[in-house]
């Protein structure tokens, strides 16, 4: 074989670009890509946090986080060749834990079953959910779905997960507790006797101001470095413990530990719902953030449409799918991948940067499964205000668009659910539509999945301990 000619050779960032007329050098690509991963590593630590709630092994939840993270952002950039980085998403791993999997436990606990994991069956729905949106993201029936879905409904649910994170970011300070009180059960101020005196929630507290301030200077990894900060403060008052070593070999025991034939027995209604709320807010959470990072980037075209979002969207179909076969929540778009693109990163030079220091963080999982509740609630505190900013694009004069979308932003954290949020916006929003003679403005898929929601809600007493 003979030697390429020199003139004919392609440097690694040529074959990461997506398109011939975008500028890149490849010191800044690499810039952005150090950026990006500094700002979104603070899910190496939420995620486990979150999802161990469930009784999955805190230290398998690092590794599954790092390794669908990494895959699924190296994939970004060979395959899709943009600037974007994947991770298991905020909001979704909160459905999971909060309220799937305890769900699922109620109706296994009620109907006698035993030996059985409800994370597991969870699992299924994600990876179910996955492959959907693999097949939805090879035809043209995703771009129906996406537009058959009212935008002030897709603002509303990001803003309502927003608002459902920050809940559990206050609970998880020990800031608020549920209301004893003869009058009901209402979230409440923790009164407890050392609330505002123990070092957790007094941590809690000032990492949580020491990261807004942090984001106020546009500092990168603001939220990184709360957490880092809140872990070695409770290490030094006694209320965390330092990992017992630093390196150690990844442990994937959650490889391939969904459930699907759980999932089948819960029912047509209930797996369908489980199944479609992650769908939903997976989708939409992926093409409004592609949409937003293509325009920042330089590719949002002049008609609206995102240039490559097919291979965007396949990337995102597939991470949700490896992600639950390695054992976590739905894998989605990070829309912190904007820290990096506005360092430079304009090719996937910079996603592969990001997906190389996720699977080097692998071996030092010990370090990212130590921290306690206290010290990432201050990343759910304010990663709740980052998703409630949605709320700025809602029409709030149309009442037959707001009305649905404050239904839906407001029983996510009140009814502590955010299924039961999706479906409190899509039945309101049909019905007011019809009420007022504006039919028209009903796609007929909101119909039916408002429909599926009606048929859920009614039939709670059945299938809900």
């Amino acid at each position: 074989m003979g030697v390429i000619p020199v003139a004919q050779q392609k440097s690694l960032l040529e074959y990461l670009k997506p398109e011939p007329h975008i500028q890149a050098d490849p010191k800044r690509e690499v810039v952005a890509g150090l950026t990006t991963f500094m700002t979104m590593a603070y899910i190496l630590f939420v995620n486990p946090a979150i999802l161990s709630a469930t009784g999955m092994p805190r230290e398998a939840l690092v590794a599954a986080t790092a390794a669908s993270a990494g895959l699924a952002t190296i994939i970004m950039a060979v395959y899709a060749k943009m600037p974007f980085a994947l991770a298991p998403g905020m909001g979704l791993n909160g459905y999971f834990a909060f309220t799937v999997v305890p769900f699922i436990a109620g109706i296994l606990s009620r109907e006698g079953v035993t030996g059985v994991e409800p994370w597991q069956i969870a699992l299924a729905a994600v990876f179910v959910e996955g492959v959907i949106f693999i097949l939805l993201s090879v035809t043209k029936v995703r771009e129906t779905v996406a537009h058959s879905i009212p935008n002030n409904l897709k603002y509303a649910i990001g803003a309502g997960i927003g608002l459902f994170l920050t809940l559990i970011g206050f609970n998880d300070a020990g800031i608020i507790t549920a209301s004893t009180t003869p009058d009901g059960h209402l979230i409440a101020l923790s009164m407890n006797a050392n609330t505002f005196t123990s070092a957790p929630t007094l941590i809690a507290i000032i990492f949580t101001l020491v990261a807004a301030i942090l984001l106020a200077l546009r500092i990168p990894g603001a939220l990184l470095v709360s957490i880092v900060l809140a872990i070695i403060a409770g290490i030094a008052t006694g209320y965390a413990s330092p990992p017992s070593r630093v390196f150690a070999t990844p442990d994937f025991s959650l490889f391939l530990k969904m459930d699907l034939g759980g999932l089948a027995d819960l029912g047509v209604f209930t797996a369908t719902v489980i199944v479609f709320t992650f769908f939903v807010v997976d989708f939409f959470d992926t093409l409004g953030t592609a949409t937003g990072l293509a325009s920042l980037a330089g590719y949002l075209r002049e008609d609206g449409k995102v240039e490559r979002i097919g291979p965007v969207l396949l990337t995102d179909a597939i991470g949700t799918t490896v992600g639950a076969m390695l054992g976590t929540s739905t894998v989605t778009t990070y829309i912190e991948s904007a820290s990096g693109i506005e360092e430079g990163g304009r090719t996937g030079l910079t996603s592969l940067v990001v997906g190389l220091l996720f699977l080097v963080s692998l071996v030092i999982a010990p370090v990212f499964s130590i921290a306690p509740s206290f010290a990432t609630a201050p990343a759910l505190i304010i990663v709740g205000l980052l998703m409630a900013r949605a709320i700025k694009n809602i029409d709030l004069q149309d009442y037959t668009e707001a009305i649905p979308a404050f239904l839906t932003i407001t029983s996510m954290p009140f009814l502590y659910s955010i299924s039961d949020g999706i479906g409190m916006g899509f039945i309101s929003y049909t019905v007011l539509k019809l009420a007022t003679g504006r039919w028209r403005e009903v796609h007929p898929i909101v119909a039916v999945v408002a429909l599926i929601f009606l048929g859920y809600f009614l039939s709670l007493p059945s299938i809900k301990p």
